[in-house]
């Protein structure tokens, strides 16, 4: 019972009725042009002329609904009267006929519920006024009752009671047709999460890129500041290359990160910054300058990796290295890359133990994001990595990456 009243109790049943009124007046500005061709058809009988009526009234309605600026405005109106869940406009290649549709319905519900909510609270206010005067009586469409005795206030009381109810079907069918026909048709919402989807693939891709650009230069830049700290007084030069490669790494990192946030902001960005394979040289050159030891071996042609597999297996040992940076007991740092024609293997090889300096497990914070990250950017190129203690005081990072896609 409680929840059969709860809807005559919101004032957002009778914002929902006051919305359907305004679509009714709205039309009226259309009904002179609507009038227009009974002019053409005075011999035709009244029956004939008033359906010639409406149906240029309808279609005129419908006309309008077809307008861009009317979907907006329909919509942002929606939502503030009826509360229902639209999005603030209309989405791209939407189908203008359901906004029509909706406008024609919300016209026609508006002129219903103007004459019947009108004519039950008429009769629910003179039904106990007339019967005070001794006249109570119901006409209606040649359709004629006259309550007697105690009866005219039940009629009375009913009639206002099926105002209410009246109020609760109009909103209630406007709810239920707004999202239907404003709202996003189900290719549109597919289309829309497609567009969501790229959204944050681009995003995600952004935030490795960071993670692994800015995390290795902080790294080395934090080691390298160490080193140029502890040889200062002994030995300038050194002190001065430290500072010079660390101005170098942040630098290219400053440039990453520009491109990261000019994205996410929606600007024009310039070129994204492609490290590939081509740059491990100098990558390895940065992390002499922080005063690690490097071992790499490098096989095959690598001028042949080329493409989003070169940038990401950049990516990939800069990330190994990074960790092995921080989380290493100092020693040698192996690195391995050998291209094959239908494999590229990457491997990072670092001892591990209790370790001393700016490198030593524990010196640096951890995120706990960059195996995962490593672990998804290999997926995502169908390779395998496998990453763990390979004997008791070294850790190995290894990944295979196929160089020709699986079909």
């Amino acid at each position: 019972m409680i929840w059969g009243i709860r809807p005559l109790l919101r004032g957002s049943t009778y914002m929902g009725v006051l919305f359907a009124w305004s679509g009714a007046l709205a039309s009226l500005p259309l009904l002179p042009f609507a009038l227009l061709p009974t002019a053409a058809a005075r011999s035709a009988p009244e029956g004939v002329q008033i359906a010639l009526v409406l149906l240029v009234w309808a279609v005129l309605v419908g006309a309008v609904g077809l307008a861009r600026t009317t979907r907006r405005v329909l919509i942002a109106c929606a939502r503030r009267a009826l509360r229902v869940p639209l999005p603030p406009a209309a989405p791209s290649g939407a189908r203008r006929w359901r906004t029509s549709l909706w406008l024609l319905l919300h016209v026609a519900l508006g002129w219903t519920a103007a004459l019947v909510i009108g004519l039950l609270l008429l009769a629910g206010l003179t039904l106990p006024v007339g019967r005070l005067d001794g006249e109570a009586r119901v006409s209606l469409f040649g359709w004629s009752a006259q309550p007697t005795g105690g009866w005219a206030w039940v009629v009375g009381l009913g009639c206002l009671l099926l105002a209410l109810a009246a109020c609760v079907l109009v909103t209630s069918a406007l709810r239920w047709s707004a999202p239907l026909l404003l709202g996003p048709s189900s290719a549109e919402r597919l289309a829309l999460a497609a567009e969501r989807e790229l959204q944050l693939a681009e995003r995600n891709r952004l935030a490795h890129e960071l993670h692994d650009s800015i995390g290795h230069t902080l790294t080395a830049a934090t080691i390298q500041a160490a080193v140029a700290g502890e040889v200062l007084s002994a030995d300038p030069a050194a002190a001065r290359a430290a500072l010079r490669s660390i101005e170098e790494s942040t630098r290219a990192a400053l440039e990453d990160l520009d491109y990261v946030l000019g994205v996410l902001r929606e600007e024009e960005a310039a070129t994204a910054p492609s490290r590939t394979l081509a740059e491990l040289p100098e990558l390895l050159a940065r992390l002499r300058h922080a005063g690690a030891v490097v071992e790499p071996e490098l096989s095959g042609d690598l001028a042949k990796v080329q493409g989003t597999l070169s940038r990401a297996a950049y990516r990939i040992l800069q990330e190994g290295l990074t960790n092995a940076l921080r989380h290493g007991a100092g020693g040698p740092i192996e690195v391995r890359v050998a291209a094959a024609p239908d494999v590229l293997e990457l491997s990072v090889v670092n001892r591990t133990g209790a370790g001393t300096g700016a490198g030593a497990a524990g010196a640096f914070p951890t995120s706990g994001h960059g195996l995962p990250g490593l672990t998804e950017r290999v997926r995502l190129l169908h390779g395998e990595i496998e990453a763990g203690p390979d004997g008791p005081q070294q850790w190995r990072l290894t990944v295979r990456l196929p160089v020709r896609l699986p079909a």
